[in-house]
Protein backbone atom coordinates (compact mmCIF):
# COMPACT_ATOMS: atom_id res chain seq x y z
CA UNK A 1 0.00 0.00 0.00
CA UNK A 2 2.84 2.35 0.85
CA UNK A 3 4.45 1.77 -2.56
CA UNK A 4 1.23 2.66 -4.37
CA UNK A 5 0.93 5.91 -2.43
CA UNK A 6 4.55 6.81 -3.13
CA UNK A 7 4.15 6.13 -6.85
CA UNK A 8 0.93 8.15 -6.87
CA UNK A 9 2.80 11.10 -5.36
CA UNK A 10 5.62 10.62 -7.89
CA UNK A 11 3.15 10.72 -10.78
CA UNK A 12 1.53 13.81 -9.25
CA UNK A 13 4.91 15.53 -9.09
CA UNK A 14 5.64 14.52 -12.68
CA UNK A 15 2.34 16.04 -13.84
CA UNK A 16 3.10 19.24 -11.92
CA UNK A 17 6.56 19.41 -13.51
CA UNK A 18 5.09 18.93 -16.98
CA UNK A 19 2.49 21.63 -16.34
CA UNK A 20 5.16 23.97 -15.07
CA UNK A 21 7.55 23.46 -17.98
CA UNK A 22 5.18 23.18 -20.94
CA UNK A 23 2.87 25.89 -22.16
CA UNK A 24 0.28 23.49 -23.58
CA UNK A 25 -0.47 21.78 -20.25
CA UNK A 26 -2.20 23.59 -17.40
CA UNK A 27 -3.25 22.29 -14.01
CA UNK A 28 -5.39 24.19 -11.51
CA UNK A 29 -3.65 23.01 -8.35
CA UNK A 30 -2.24 20.15 -6.36
CA UNK A 31 -5.62 18.49 -5.82
CA UNK A 32 -6.28 18.49 -9.57
CA UNK A 33 -2.84 16.97 -10.10
CA UNK A 34 -3.66 14.24 -7.55
CA UNK A 35 -6.91 13.45 -9.38
CA UNK A 36 -5.12 13.50 -12.73
CA UNK A 37 -2.47 11.11 -11.41
CA UNK A 38 -5.14 8.76 -10.07
CA UNK A 39 -7.02 8.89 -13.38
CA UNK A 40 -3.83 8.29 -15.36
CA UNK A 41 -2.97 5.38 -13.08
CA UNK A 42 -6.38 3.78 -13.62
CA UNK A 43 -6.27 4.36 -17.38
CA UNK A 44 -2.73 2.99 -17.58
CA UNK A 45 -3.74 -0.09 -15.60
CA UNK A 46 -6.90 -0.84 -17.58
CA UNK A 47 -6.56 0.50 -21.13
CA UNK A 48 -2.85 0.81 -21.83
CA UNK A 49 -2.07 -2.95 -21.99
CA UNK A 50 -4.93 -3.46 -24.45
CA UNK A 51 -3.80 -0.53 -26.59
CA UNK A 52 -0.20 -1.77 -26.57
CA UNK A 53 -1.30 -5.18 -27.81
CA UNK A 54 -3.57 -3.73 -30.49
CA UNK A 55 -0.86 -1.39 -31.77
CA UNK A 56 2.00 -3.88 -31.47
CA UNK A 57 2.87 -3.93 -35.20
CA UNK A 58 3.05 -0.11 -35.35
CA UNK A 59 5.01 -0.06 -32.12
CA UNK A 60 7.53 -2.57 -33.47
CA UNK A 61 7.94 -0.64 -36.73
CA UNK A 62 8.47 2.62 -34.86
CA UNK A 63 10.95 0.94 -32.47
CA UNK A 64 8.69 1.64 -29.50
CA UNK A 65 8.19 5.35 -30.16
CA UNK A 66 4.47 4.83 -30.74
CA UNK A 67 4.22 4.20 -27.01
CA UNK A 68 4.54 7.96 -26.53
CA UNK A 69 1.48 8.43 -28.75
CA UNK A 70 -0.44 5.98 -26.56
CA UNK A 71 0.72 7.85 -23.45
CA UNK A 72 -0.39 11.13 -25.06
CA UNK A 73 -3.83 9.66 -25.76
CA UNK A 74 -4.07 8.53 -22.13
CA UNK A 75 -3.18 12.05 -20.99
CA UNK A 76 -5.78 13.58 -23.31
CA UNK A 77 -8.40 11.14 -21.97
CA UNK A 78 -7.49 12.10 -18.41
CA UNK A 79 -7.80 15.79 -19.30
CA UNK A 80 -11.29 15.09 -20.62
CA UNK A 81 -12.31 13.56 -17.29
CA UNK A 82 -10.50 15.93 -14.91
CA UNK A 83 -11.73 19.50 -15.14
CA UNK A 84 -8.59 20.96 -13.59
CA UNK A 85 -6.24 19.49 -16.21
CA UNK A 86 -6.12 21.09 -19.64
CA UNK A 87 -4.02 19.84 -22.56
CA UNK A 88 -3.91 22.24 -25.52
CA UNK A 89 -3.46 19.69 -28.29
CA UNK A 90 -1.91 16.46 -29.46
CA UNK A 91 1.70 17.68 -29.63
CA UNK A 92 1.43 19.25 -26.20
CA UNK A 93 0.16 15.88 -24.95
CA UNK A 94 3.08 14.07 -26.62
CA UNK A 95 5.60 16.45 -25.06
CA UNK A 96 3.92 16.17 -21.67
CA UNK A 97 3.82 12.38 -21.89
CA UNK A 98 7.56 12.27 -22.64
CA UNK A 99 8.30 14.63 -19.76
CA UNK A 100 5.98 12.78 -17.36
CA UNK A 101 7.58 9.47 -18.34
CA UNK A 102 11.11 10.79 -17.75
CA UNK A 103 10.32 12.42 -14.40
CA UNK A 104 8.36 9.36 -13.22
CA UNK A 105 11.15 7.03 -14.25
CA UNK A 106 13.75 9.15 -12.50
CA UNK A 107 11.79 9.48 -9.26
CA UNK A 108 10.56 5.86 -9.26
CA UNK A 109 14.18 4.68 -9.49
CA UNK A 110 14.52 5.76 -5.84
CA UNK A 111 11.56 3.65 -4.69
CA UNK A 112 12.26 0.02 -3.80
CA UNK A 113 9.91 -2.88 -4.44
CA UNK A 114 8.82 -2.76 -0.79
CA UNK A 115 7.67 0.83 -1.30
CA UNK A 116 10.45 2.55 0.59
CA UNK A 117 12.74 5.31 -0.59
CA UNK A 118 16.32 4.17 -0.71
CA UNK A 119 19.71 4.64 -2.27
CA UNK A 120 22.86 2.61 -2.82
CA UNK A 121 26.05 3.74 -1.15
CA UNK A 122 29.20 2.79 -3.03
CA UNK A 123 32.65 2.58 -1.45
CA UNK A 124 35.89 2.78 -3.34
CA UNK A 125 37.91 -0.46 -3.07
CA UNK A 126 40.71 0.47 -5.43
CA UNK A 127 41.63 2.81 -8.25
CA UNK A 128 38.93 1.47 -10.61
CA UNK A 129 36.81 -0.66 -8.31
CA UNK A 130 33.64 0.29 -6.43
CA UNK A 131 31.52 -1.93 -4.21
Amino acid sequence: MRGILLRWIVLTVAILVAAGLLDGVQINGFFSALLAAATLGILNALLRPLLLILTLPINILSLGLFTFVINALMLMMASGVIGGLEVAGFWAAVGASVLISLVSWLLNSFISEQGTVGYIELKRKGPHRWE
